[in-house]
């Protein structure tokens, strides 16, 4: 098991500091933070602790932090931290997933008595899936990347075999397919799982800056560098780097690149000393990166180190058999973050699921699967097919009474005459509540009244 781990983030430099002095006291490993910005990039399936954060925090605030990480995993407990007038809004957190609240102002003893609960829930959570995993049961791969074609059976295989290694890897797949899914389960397998994970998008990277934030900088390296910064490069120390469509790397870029892979080392700008850099690469790529070499917008070298090993991911066309499956499993996971309860999906919106084309793959799948639970598309549909299939019933209910009415309660005419036969004729009138005596009754009192 990792060592376990508080990640503190407070942007109240004096509150922090002497919280973390004081858990720190009580035997706790802290690590602060004055904003949420790079506290993401320490989540995983197999972080070994707890998140406390402050509510209230400019930029990211502690309510979207805790989505966030729920969304990297929805068992790693936080704790909010509030102030008096924020206390309806921490209870609002705590349905939503929060571990716990503590109201300021709190004693070291309260939060410490808090957290140690929260670690040994963690912990059994790490330990059993721990267990599921050696007992050779379904286990977190497969419930991030679902599926029970061979396609994605050979998938998963290659994803523990490659990701238990340390080696840089090229993750190819169409929009949406789920690369970043599968470069974060890499990570989370390997022996840097404790470590950053780190993703970067190469095509957001502004082209400006892009050397300052992969590499960092020393103080005066250019105007408006006023003090020196760790770039991702090197805050990822240890754990694993996830360049997300690489194939937008600028070429000139890419040579410098090809140089830290070769030599895991980087020099900040406005620097000449060397920083030695261990880390693991993930590159991802939706476009074919030997069709980017012969139009000379890749570099062959560039490529050829990166390749070490390969993992493609399918898209949902070429695994249309798990849609269907997949569909559903989405459905429950929005109606859990959205607080509604087990929604059932009729076949008629799984077959339409099923014959439609996903361009966007898994991701527009996920927004189809939002919008069902919401009752924004899907959802009118699900009404719809409710009220046809409660239509049918009212109209079959009605020929069978009407029937069983016009023969007295003779059950042989009335499925002869309705062409079923007598099975089916007592179970629809088990469904339906339907007494032949009770029928034959009214119809003669009806009767009676006409006379």
């Amino acid at each position: 098991m990792n060592e376990q781990k508080i990640l503190l983030v407070d942007d109240e430099e004096e509150l922090r500091r002497s919280t973390a002095q004081a858990l720190e006291l009580s035997g706790f490993n802290v690590e602060t933070f004055s904003n949420a910005d790079h506290v993401l990039e320490l989540i995983g399936y197999s972080f070994p602790g707890v998140v406390v954060t402050d509510i209230r925090m400019p930029g990211m605030d502690g309510m979207t932090l805790m989505q966030k990480i729920r969304e990297l995993d929805t068992e790693v407990p936080v704790i909010l931290v509030t102030g008096h007038g924020d206390v309806q809004l921490a209870v609002k957190a705590m349905r939503e997933g929060a571990y716990d609240f503590i109201e300021k102002p709190f004693t070291p003893q309260m939060l410490a008595g808090v957290i140690r609960r929260a670690m040994e829930r963690r912990s059994l959570v790490l330990e059993n899936r721990l267990l599921k995993a050696v007992a050779g049961k379904r286990d977190d791969i497969e419930a991030r990347l679902p599926g029970r074609t061979q396609i994605m059976v050979d998938l998963r295989y290659r994803i523990r075999a490659i990701g238990a290694s340390d080696a840089d890897t090229l993750v190819v797949g169409d929009t949406g397919a789920g690369k970043e899914v599968v470069a974060r389960a890499m990570h989370d397998i390997s022996a840097r799982a404790s470590r950053p994970f780190i993703a970067i998008n190469c095509a957001a990277l502004p082209a400006n800056l892009i050397e300052s934030e992969l590499f960092g900088h020393e103080a005066g390296a250019f105007p408006g560098a006023v003090r020196p910064r760790y770039g991702k490069f090197e805050h990822g120390r240890g754990g694993t780097i996830l360049l997300d469509e690489i194939g937008s790397m600028p070429f000139d870029l890419q040579a410098k690149f090809l140089r830290v892979l070769q030599e895991r080392m980087i020099s900040r700008l406005g620097s000449n000393e060397t920083v030695p850099l261990d880390v693991r690469f993930i590159a991802t790529s939706k476009v074919d990166l030997e069709a980017e070499v012969a139009g000379g917008r890749f570099r062959a070298d560039l490529l050829y180190r990166l390749n070490v090993a390969t993992i493609h991911v399918p898209s949902l066309s070429q695994r249309r058999a798990d849609v269907p499956l997949l569909f559903m499993q989405l459905v429950r996971e929005a109606a859990a973050r959205y607080g509604k309860d087990d929604m059932a999906v009729p076949p008629d919106v799984v077959s339409d699921i099923a014959q439609r084309d996903w361009p966007g793959n898994v991701r527009e799948l996920r927004n189809a699967a939002d919008r069902f639970v919401l009752g924004l598309d899907g959802g009118s549909r699900q009404a719809e097919a409710a009220g046809l299939a409660e239509r049918v019933a009212e109209f079959e209910r009605g020929v069978i009474a009407s029937a069983l009415v016009a023969h007295s309660g003779s059950l042989k005419p009335v499925y002869e005459s309705l062409g079923i036969s007598r099975k089916t004729l007592y179970e629809k009138m088990q469904k339906y509540g339907l007494d032949k005596k009770l029928l034959a009754n009214d119809m003669a009192g009806e009767m009676r009244r006409e006379l």
